[in-house]
């Protein structure tokens, strides 16, 4: 409830003795009372500023109490206004409360006049008050929103900087490991150098696909696996060809973190396939991902190649832990299964993190 002391009231109503007697009464409640005899001085003194609520009487000379009204709620910011009448036609009532009185009190003889209209007046501020906090509110959410959009906006750019530094730096650190490797005399080391190549080269596409865009919170991995693949058979065109490299994808979104490790796990078991599945030449090589439950799926890498048991790699065993290491961040279970022909590599992961 508003305080009363504080709370400056105007009365518009042509009848003068009434008027005095309403003033004594509502400045004894504790209402800093000013009376006017018509429309036109409500207006004026209204426009004077300072005015927290009028009462305002419907029968007038010249200007009605609904045209008085009307005048009234056309100002910017108005105040509230008791419509206040002697006559018993609820159509009066109606209008006045369909032209924007906050409330409609009887005018009678009986002295209950006073006490309604205080506790109009009273209902009436509390209205103002809480339409005000509304507004404020609504205000501060507008204002939080369009912080956030510029704060998001800023942080959009910073992340695209900070992605196309680190893709630069990927590509820098490759051409080093090319360039040592190229100029070193051990085959051992040119074999390891170029392994590590092989494989940042491998995280800088794997990065530069994730974050070509803005929306990574979920990545749908059938796209991007597709884009990894085609990403793997043009940078291994010039040493290993892969026509023969397919996939088959259902549609599984993932957070970015599973994605990233799923691309690396990936580009591992197809090279590995494609180095060592087809020693005289080359062969299919099929990539399929499947959805197992709600919570978690299925990606196999497989080949008709000479199969586990005839494969001996030259590398390091690095690829292998590789995939190790991922299927554990995937809370995954890593297996190879022989095939005939072939092998058959199979990762089953969860969907989502399980940190997250």
């Amino acid at each position: 409830m508003s305080d009363p002391k504080k709370t400056r009231l105007l009365y518009i109503d042509d009848d003068q003795a009434l008027g005095r007697l309403l003033q004594k009464q509502l400045e004894r409640l504790g209402y800093a009372v000013r009376h006017v005899a018509d429309g036109a001085s409500g207006l004026a003194a209204i426009a004077q500023g300072g005015i927290d609520v009028v009462v305002l009487d419907h029968y007038m000379p010249g200007q009605d109490g609904l045209a008085t009204l009307a005048a009234i709620r056309a100002l910017e910011d108005p105040p509230p206004v008791i419509y206040a009448t002697g006559t018993n036609d609820g159509k009066v009532a109606v209008a006045a409360l369909k032209a924007g009185a906050a409330d409609y009190v009887l005018k009678d003889l009986s002295g209950e006049f006073p006490t309604l209209l205080h506790a109009a007046v009273e209902a009436a501020l509390e209205a103002v008050q809480l339409r005000r906090a509304k507004q404020e509110s609504e205000q501060e959410l507008r204002t939080s929103r369009d912080n956030y959009r510029t704060l998001a906006a800023e942080r959009a750019v910073l992340l695209r900087e900070v992605n196309h530094r680190v893709g630069n730096s990927l590509q820098l650190v490759a051409s080093f490991l090319h360039l040592h490797a190229a100029s070193s005399g051990l085959e051992e080391v040119k074999m390891a150098l170029a392994e590590a190549n092989s494989r940042v080269m491998a995280v800088a596409q794997v990065h530069r696909r994730l974050f070509s865009t803005e929306k990574i919170q979920r990545v749908p991995l059938d796209d991007y696996l597709s884009g990894l693949l085609g990403d793997l058979s043009r940078s291994t065109e010039s040493s290993r060809a892969m026509d023969d490299l397919e996939l088959k994808a259902e549609r599984i979104d993932v957070d970015a973190d599973h994605a990233v490790a799923l691309g690396m796990i990936v580009t591992e078991l197809v090279i590995n396939a494609v180095k060592y599945a087809y020693p005289d030449g080359t062969g299919p090589v099929r990539v399929v991902l499947r959805r197992l439950n709600e919570a978690r799926a299925e990606l196999t890498v497989e080949d008709d190649g000479i199969g586990l048991a005839e494969t001996k790699p030259k590398g390091s065993g690095l690829g292998h832990t590789i995939v190790s290491a991922m299927a554990s961040k995937l809370d995954g279970s890593f297996r190879y299964e022989t095939r005939q022909p072939g092998l058959a590599a199979r990762l089953e992961f969860a969907i989502e993190n399980r940190d997250g």
